[in-house]
């Protein structure tokens, strides 16, 4: 069995005594990538005993894509390895072109391995905007695209945007690994959700090591705007009270004399820690590193309530614009990312970022959709909170 599991469930890769793909036949599968992480798609195919097919994806002069394919794809099942990156268009365009490739060449399935997926933090309605993410979802299946290997999705509701099937992979029993084997005295430890959307996260983290929660409330989120832009024009006072309703009626309904009530302003409190965090070390935990200021807001807070070390574990490390400076310059001791994303320039800019490889794992994926497996074997002892 390619995964093992220890007492506490966490998935430990065990030594390769052997290929991983025995019993498998490995004629039909041809592994191609993008040019967002061809690191991640060597090592996988490297684990899977594959040599990475013939892909060559470059730009023009105005920066349109080119797609060249150089290996025969018909009647194969094709795996294509594209994370999301800072460059998240190029990214989706090298996918898109990539699947229409393979789709017109006559290929099998083609099986998008996205371990980042772009725009998805945008999957709600905000003002006049639009759910990118059904977008996204829309272009990838009309693509080509049979099927989808994501990780960590921002929310998992995601996979319902999308008419094809999804396997939305975990990374924490990588992350719940590291926390056991490499900080020490982790028993001391407290898991902190540094705002309470990412409580039931936190939550499933301390429940699995069996550790205190602490969470950090009145964060300041991002905030909608408060320009006036039409959508805050009252709707005109009109006395709507029916003149002629039964005394019944009237005394079972009430009615509002300013017409439509204005929702009341929120007021963020002062950010205060719901727990205890005095000579504790402190492990924040969640999704995705991006902009760094609210984890440095937070790792202040937990230094001036008395934590003695404090730690950042995230599945996905994209580390936008100086992200690496604030958080080399913060009290933060470790900020521990998997490698769904590629982030060697940011490593050398800050020496607290450390990585988790999770090729293993994605080579695993493929290998049971190809044979047709389960696949629950690598969600099993995962609850709805992950």
């Amino acid at each position: 069995m390619l995964l093992q599991r220890n007492k506490l469930g966490s998935v430990r890769p065990p030594k390769r005594c052997r290929s991983d793909m025995d019993n498998t036949s490995t004629s039909d599968i041809v592994i191609i990538n993008g040019n967002s992480h061809p690191d991640l798609a060597n090592m996988v195919a490297e684990r899977m005993g594959l040599k990475n097919g013939g892909c060559s994806v470059f730009h023009k002069s105005n920066r349109e894509t080119i797609v060249e394919i150089s290996d025969s794809v018909r009647g194969k099942d094709i795996y294509i390895i594209q994370t999301g990156t800072k460059d998240a268009n190029n990214n989706i365009m090298e996918l898109l072109i990539m699947a229409y490739a393979c789709k017109t060449s006559s290929a099998r399935s083609i099986v998008g391995v996205i371990p980042y997926l772009p725009y998805s933090k945008q999957c709600k309605m905000r003002k006049r905007g639009c759910i990118v993410s059904k977008l996204l979802a829309k272009m990838m299946c009309t693509s080509g695209l049979t099927h989808i290997i994501t990780m960590d999705l921002h929310q998992k509701e995601i996979q319902g945007f999308f008419d094809i099937p999804v396997d939305n992979l975990r990374a924490s029993p990588f992350l719940l690994q590291y926390i056991q084997e490499s900080i020490p005295e982790y028993r001391n430890s407290v898991i902190v959700a540094r705002n309470p959307g990412v409580a039931k996260k936190a939550n499933s983290y301390a429940e699995r090591l069996r550790l205190g929660l602490a969470v950090i409330h009145g964060e300041q989120k991002e905030a909608e705007s408060d320009e006036v832009d039409g959508r805050y024009s009252p709707p005109p006072t009109r006395n709507s009270t029916p003149q002629h309703a039964p005394s019944s009626s009237r005394t079972r309904t009430t009615s509002v004399s300013v017409g439509v009530p204005e929702h009341p302003v929120k007021v963020k409190p002062p950010l205060t820690i719901v727990g205890d965090v005095n000579g504790r070390i402190a492990i924040m935990v969640d999704d995705l590193i991006d902009d760094v200021e609210s984890f440095v807001a937070a790792a202040e807070m937990l230094k001036d309530n008395g934590a003695c070390k404090i730690y950042v574990l995230a599945t996905h490390g994209l580390l936008s614009s100086d992200a690496p400076r604030l958080l080399e310059e913060s009290v933060i001791d470790e900020i521990v990312v998997t490698n769904t994303i590629p982030h060697e320039v940011q490593k050398l800019q800050c020496n607290k970022i450390k990585t988790i490889d999770i090729s293993i794992l994605i080579a695993e994926a493929i290998r049971r959709i190809h044979n047709k497996e389960s696949m629950s074997y690598l969600f099993r002892n995962v609850t709805l909170e992950d």
